[in-house]
């Protein structure tokens, strides 16, 4: 793909992310009033900034040394299959209008990923069972990620209904009890992958502690232990409203740090691959 074709997509791409944000963002201030922007016509544009993201960062994420996840590849990959698994489960779940501050984030790494390829950081394309595991690691931080910006809806709707304000945009959210339970559907299917992250990569890789990868580790597995006592205390005690909010961020934290932490630091400070 020429330069110029690149540079075109991704201009694109970034236009069509913004738009259906601000479709989205436009259709939620209106429904309340029975004016929605058409949904399925937003959801073909959000899936066609997907596509065309792809298309850009496929040239320098799949390189002949195999992946190349440096720093603005690796944020624009997370964003992308963020943004992915967001609108395949708006198909079915009332979770679109996560793309409002979702979206505008997933076009800024288009931008980031074209403009400031920064170090490169190459993981060998014969090493399948490492792939995996990035995999694995990569859709489970897309979906922490949704249950994060849930967890945020949720801590608004939670407080504008505390404070006895339920008009404006929260009336055209769906109710607590459902959005508590799609933020849990997230928090139980990112959990299952995470786990399997942490698991190939006890499998695959050579020694987990390394010093290179030690704070990756205990601070995915801090954050594995925080799901993981939420989901249980759900199951146990019924924890939920900030109880749940709380501990989510709160992993999600844990997470953040665990990868982009260690690798903005690595990359962009110290000038090393991560």
């Amino acid at each position: 793909m020429t330069v110029m074709r690149v540079f075109a997509f991704a201009t694109l791409a970034i236009i069509l992310y913004l738009l259906t944000s601000a479709a989205l963002t436009v259709r939620l201030a209106r429904c309340d009033s029975g004016r929605c922007v058409n949904r399925g016509i937003v959801l073909l544009l959000g899936f066609g900034a997907v596509i065309l993201h792809a298309l850009v960062l496929y040239p320098d994420l799949i390189t002949a040394g195999g992946l190349n996840l440096g720093f603005f590849n690796a944020a624009s990959l997370t964003a992308l299959l963020t943004a992915l698994v967001l609108l395949l489960a708006s198909i079915k779940q009332p979770v679109e209008n996560l793309g409002i501050p979702l979206l505008p984030v997933a076009a800024v790494t288009v931008a980031l990923a074209l403009w400031y390829p920064g170090q490169q950081d190459v993981i060998a394309s014969d090493a399948w069972q490492l792939e995996l595991h990035i995999l694995f690691s990569v859709l489970a931080y897309s979906l922490f990620a949704l249950a994060a910006v849930q967890a945020v809806l949720l801590a608004i709707q939670d407080r504008h209904l505390r404070n006895r304000h339920p008009g404006g945009f929260v009336r055209s959210l769906p109710p607590l009890q459902v959005m508590e339970r799609l933020l849990f559907q997230m928090i139980g299917s990112g959990f299952a992958l995470l786990s399997a992250a942490l698991l190939t990569g006890i499998l695959f890789l050579d020694d987990i502690f390394a010093q290179h990868l030690v704070h990756k580790t205990i601070l995915s597995i801090a954050g594995w232990v925080i799901f993981g006592i939420l989901l249980w205390g759900r199951w146990r005690f019924g924890w939920r409203g900030r109880t749940a909010i709380s501990w989510t961020l709160s992993g999600f934290g844990f997470l953040i740090l665990a990868y982009f932490g260690s690798k903005l630091v690595l990359e962009l400070i110290l000038g090393k691959p991560a």
